[in-house]
């Protein structure tokens, strides 16, 4: 068999196979332990009923009612119940609890709709030695200022938490970032405190399985200053098998703004600083397990490099979304386009093939 060059692009990655999700890098010693039901952190599998307790006094640990009668005993009956957490959770515990989530016999049954649920966080500060490492590993520029990004990954464990209740209908494990619209409604600085409330919502069919956005919003003082919406899809097989639709010819991609180098180490130190260690990210054979001949980069990362590029020339206040079309593996080359058209701006990363792998826009 011939060897592929470790330059060449892959010749079929697409969306139907990304796997944007979060999961631990998993080894051996984790999934002997899976495996033989050992070693099972009580904190990877209680059900949310366990954040309920945080608010509420006198709550037995040891209930196993679901995430939405939890909720309801706290605050009441209501369209979406809150649920107040003392502190945004450790993520270790929810990768191990997708983990064993997708072992025969641990995994349990899903719920069939979304928990009418929102998680809530008050008063999370922002560290600024990560906010630094987090500009110089996407490109912005060192300031007090946030990225319109990184409030994302802030308040990304809250989001976790939700994901991977056992009520939830749709499994972190093989689910697929599709989309992610920001809305930045004045800037947030590293002063301020943020409050964080997370919900799911607007379960709808896909061709290939089931879409589901998960909106994470920020808060100081009572006021809504950040706003993020994630759109997953979760792959499942269809009656008509999922086919692929017939793909119109592709236009010819515009000419780059500039041409960007993505080299393995941006896997890794994204990872750091974002706290999504996805191997299919970081190791060449987390990547094959899901199906990549090579790791490949973020999604969320590609959107900040694209923000990081445009930095200067953004407003006070603004929506970005983008649309993740192809992954971009590690290494590879890829170009950059944006184009202004009054005060709004469209951009895209293309492969060496001319495929885009990102569009979005800024508005």
């Amino acid at each position: 068999m011939a060897r592929r060059s470790p330059h060449e692009e892959p010749d079929d990655l697409s969306v139907g196979e990304l796997i944007d999700g979060p999961t631990e890098i998993l080894n051996r010693e984790m999934l002997a332990a899976a495996l033989a039901g050992e070693g099972r952190d009580p904190a990877a599998t209680q059900d949310l009923t366990s954040a309920a307790a945080l608010v509420w006094e006198g709550h037995d640990a040891g209930a196993t009612q679901d995430l939405t009668s939890a909720a309801a005993s706290v605050v009441g009956p209501a369209a979406r119940e809150r649920v107040e957490l003392s502190q945004l959770p450790a993520p270790g515990p929810l990768y191990r609890r997708a983990l064993l989530g997708v072992v025969p016999g641990l995994g349990g049954r899903r719920g069939a709709e979304l928990p009418a649920v929102e998680l809530v966080v008050r008063g999370v500060a922002v560290d600024p030695q990560r906010l630094a490492d987090y500009d110089r590993v996407c490109g912005f520029r060192l300031a007090d200022t946030l990225p319109a990004t990184f409030p994302h990954v802030m308040g990304f464990p809250l989001a976790l938490r939700l994901i991977t209740a056992s009520e939830f209908p749709i499994p972190l494990t093989g689910v697929v970032h599709v989309g992610n619209l920001i809305t930045v409604h004045r800037p947030v600085t590293v002063t301020d405190r943020l409050d964080f409330t997370a919900w799911a919502e607007n379960l709808r069919p896909h061709d290939r399985g089931r879409q589901v956005d998960v909106v994470l919003v920020g808060s100081v003082d009572g006021e809504e200053v950040w706003r993020g919406v994630s759109t997953y899809l979760g792959k499942q097989r269809t009656p008509d098998g999922g086919e692929r639709r017939d793909r119109p010819e592709r236009p010819a991609p515009p000419a780059p703004s500039a041409r960007w180098r993505v080299e393995p180490r941006i896997g890794t130190e994204y990872a750091r600083v974002s706290g999504d260690h996805n191997p299919i990210h970081t190791s060449r054979l987390g990547a094959r397990l899901f199906g990549f001949p090579r790791p490949i980069v973020h999604g969320m990362w590609s959107k900040a490099r694209c923000l990081a590029a445009l930095e200067n020339r953004l407003p006070q206040a603004y929506t970005v979304q983008v649309a993740f079309k192809l992954p971009v593996p590690l290494p590879s080359t890829v170009a950059f386009h944006a184009e202004r058209s009054g005060d709004d701006w469209d951009f895209a990363l293309h492969d060496q093939r001319g495929r885009p792998q990102l569009v979005g826009s800024i508005g």
